[in-house]
């Protein structure tokens, strides 16, 4: 599922630069005139105690009233020991829960630059009203976030405002944060401050006026932040509770699986339904060959509809949805581009019940589906089934249904079904048109991952209006709905 965050954002980064770890950071946007947290302490402890040389009599009296001294009566507190002992197994069992809550918050993307150290922030996020660069979240005290306390984190996680009281930027997805609870705020607080501290200062923000007066932001937290700890409905499962605060809260999946509006509010009438933001393309499929791409792309990325609408996975079963959030795919679908590193750097380590839990929230969700403003016509449809045939016929065959996998299939010819397909069928193309135009890949290479299909740009040079045409066709055939997709979508993507 990171991130997402903010307005529609570009994100650039260079997450295939980083190492597989399951340590994760929070962005809470800018650095710039924001203070850090509390600085990191050592809690290590050093017992010495001198050896005596005496009698057998002496030495045996000592080691019983060091037994008799640690050993706490009925009704007594424990000796100072014991309770040190206690004391350091609680913190370590509340740093380890932290860090499992912040890999569900799938932050480590969003806070590690390119050739950068892990969690010094500097990724800048291009959005429609400038661009953003996270912070450095070490517990550094001179450039990270060493000098925080408790309460300031907390409060910046529950209200979107610095150590400093300035407004952070929604880059930092505090609208779904708000809602995690007292318990694992405290956890993630602990867990940070565990982090390597590194000096580095991110770029400042480059963002034209209006939009870098943070003040503006009081106004904007006033009309979309909905501040509260997740309250659990008594009426629904464990797992439905716990799948909607994972949803909902850390996975902030609504930061950009939900429209937003022109001033970049979430459109909370269709929640979840699908939405667009802007994102890196690193790289494309070649034949069987995955091409990195060296010069920044930034493009348009499509998210899909998380509701149970037949454009959305109304078809898939709750098991099908734990499988890909566990694995990158399932029978209908594989990830790819940015949800392949929600993937790989977050849900693919959640325990099985988490994911479950979620998949059970998910698929409870009421269908929403938003209107299909531009119908394909059917001269269009007829053009585009030509060029489908000519150029996609041979993996996803006639029917739209894909070539599964099998003892005896060519795995060249491997692929998923297009019926149902989420991603065919998400309100805008965008994520459509970059498979289409550069392929797709499973990061993780897990059992019964799908295989690469290479992209069209490179193999075959086909122009704008023949894919549109192509996109047009699968997005309208087989059951499937969507808008029709015009030469100047593709143009916008390559």
């Amino acid at each position: 599922m990171t991130i997402r965050n903010i307005f529609p954002l570009k994100r650039h980064k260079g997450s295939e630069q980083l190492p597989k770890v399951l340590e994760r950071g929070w962005d809470f946007g800018e650095q710039e005139g924001e203070a850090a947290f509390m600085k990191d302490r050592t809690m290590l402890s050093k017992l010495s105690a001198p050896i005596f040389l005496g009698l057998p009599v002496l030495i045996a009296s000592l080691i019983a009233n060091q037994a008799i001294s640690q050993t706490a009566l009925p009704g007594q507190s424990p000796a100072p020991a014991q309770a040190a002992a206690s004391g350091d197994t609680d913190r370590q069992a509340q740093i380890e829960k932290g860090k499992y809550l912040a890999t569900a918050g799938d932050c480590i993307a969003c806070h590690t630059r390119p050739g950068g150290e892990l969690f010094a922030g500097g990724v800048s996020f291009t959005t429609d009203f400038g661009t953003i660069y996270s912070a450095n979240i070490t517990p550094s005290s001179a450039t990270g976030i060493g000098k925080w306390t408790k309460d300031q984190f907390t409060r910046a996680m529950r209200h979107g405002i610095s150590a400093d009281g300035s407004y952070l930027y929604p880059a930092f997805p505090y609208t779904a944060y708000t809602k995690v609870s007292d318990e694992d705020i405290d956890a993630i607080y602990e867990y940070l401050r565990t982090l390597v501290p590194v000096d580095y200062t991110p770029p400042k923000n480059q963002m034209p006026f209006p939009f870098n007066q943070r003040l503006l932001m009081m106004i904007w937290n006033k009309m979309f932040l909905k501040e509260g700890v997740f309250k659990p409905n008594n009426s629904k499962s464990t797992d439905w509770n716990r799948g909607a605060y994972l949803v909902e809260g850390l996975g902030h999946c609504g930061a950009c699986h939900t429209p937003r509006n022109l001033i970049g509010g979430e459109i909370s009438d269709q929640a979840l339904s699908g939405g667009a933001y802007q994102d890196n393309i690193i790289d494309a499929v070649h034949g069987s060959e995955i091409v990195t791409i060296d010069d920044l792309m930034v493009r348009k990325w499509a998210t899909s509809n998380l509701t149970s609408s037949a454009r959305g996975l109304g078809e898939w079963s709750t098991d099908e949805i734990a499988a890909y959030l566990k694995t990158g795919h399932n029978a209908r679908a594989g990830a790819f581009g940015p949800m392949a590193e929600v993937i790989k750097y977050s849900t693919q380590y959640l325990t099985d019940e988490d994911v479950h839990a979620m998949a059970v929230y998910l698929k409870s969700l009421p269908p929403i589906q938003q209107e299909i403003s531009r119908p394909v016509s059917a001269e269009k449809m007829k053009q585009g089934e030509i060029a489908y045939s000519a150029r996609c016929v041979s993996c996803h065959q006639p029917t739209g249904l894909g070539t599964p996998p099998a003892p005896n299939a060519d795995r060249a010819h491997i692929s998923p079904p297009l019926v149902g397909n989420t991603v065919v069928q998400a309100q805008d193309p965008a994520t459509l048109i970059n498979v289409i135009l550069y392929g797709a890949h499973e990061i993780v290479q897990k059992e019964n991952a799908w295989p690469k299909m290479p992209g069209l740009e490179l193999d075959f040079g086909l122009d704008d209006n023949k894919i549109a045409l192509i996109a047009s066709y699968v997005r309208n055939s087989w059951g499937n709905q969507g808008d029709a997709v015009d030469p100047k979508d593709v143009t916008k993507q390559r």
